[in-house]
């Protein structure tokens, strides 16, 4: 039975550039790769091809693997460091291993861009170039990142409604001592609506 009363829709919230953009580059991404390999395949053969993409895939895998084993190398260096007292130092080949199996990750990854990055990846002065760029970027989120105490940021709570509305609350927490002993109510609590 209908009263005649529209319901209103429900508002959602606005998408991030991100979530916008994401799908859409992924997309753009496999389409150059398959057209690459397509034109690589008309250029030679298929046999062409398939050689380029298992040299991909085991050049891929053997990089992660180097590079997981340096990690793990360091690691237990770096335990072993703390556990007789002495402070930690860095090794020489401490710095890299994250960006060295990012670009074995992009080698296994079928497609001649994929493979075109993380052979870029593998070169060291880039490595070093993405890596204090990727730290210089990190540091300024976090100096732009609101400054107030993690306390404030759940003191308020929203709620969205399904029907749109957003109901807005605040969080109170009893902190001991502050009140009588025993934290039974004293009568009815109020009710909620207004």
């Amino acid at each position: 039975m209908t009263t005649g009363a529209q319901t209103p829709h429900p508002v959602r919230p606005r998408r991030s550039r991100l979530a916008t953009a994401l799908p859409l580059g992924v997309a753009a991404w496999l389409v150059l790769e398959v057209w690459l390999l397509t034109m690589v395949a008309g250029a030679s053969n298929g046999l062409v091809v398939l050689l380029v993409l298992v040299a991909g895939l085991v050049l891929g895998s053997v990089v992660v693997k180097r590079a997981g084993r340096r990690a793990f190398k360091s690691l237990t260096e770096t335990l072993q460091q703390q556990q007789n007292g002495a402070a930690p130092a860095p090794g020489p080949n401490s710095e890299g291993n994250g960006l060295m199996m990012l670009g074995g990750l992009l080698l296994i990854i079928p497609g001649l861009v994929s493979d075109a990055l993380g052979l870029l990846l593998l070169v060291p002065p880039v490595q070093k170039a993405v890596s204090r760029y990727a730290e210089r970027t990190f540091e300024r989120k976090l100096r732009e990142a609101t400054r107030g105490p993690l306390g404030d940021a759940f003191q308020q709570a929203r709620i969205y409604r399904p029907d749109g509305k957003v109901v807005q609350g605040e969080v109170i927490r009893d902190e001991p001592g502050s009140g009588s002993g025993d934290h039974t109510p004293e009568g009815p609590r109020p009710p909620l609506t207004r």
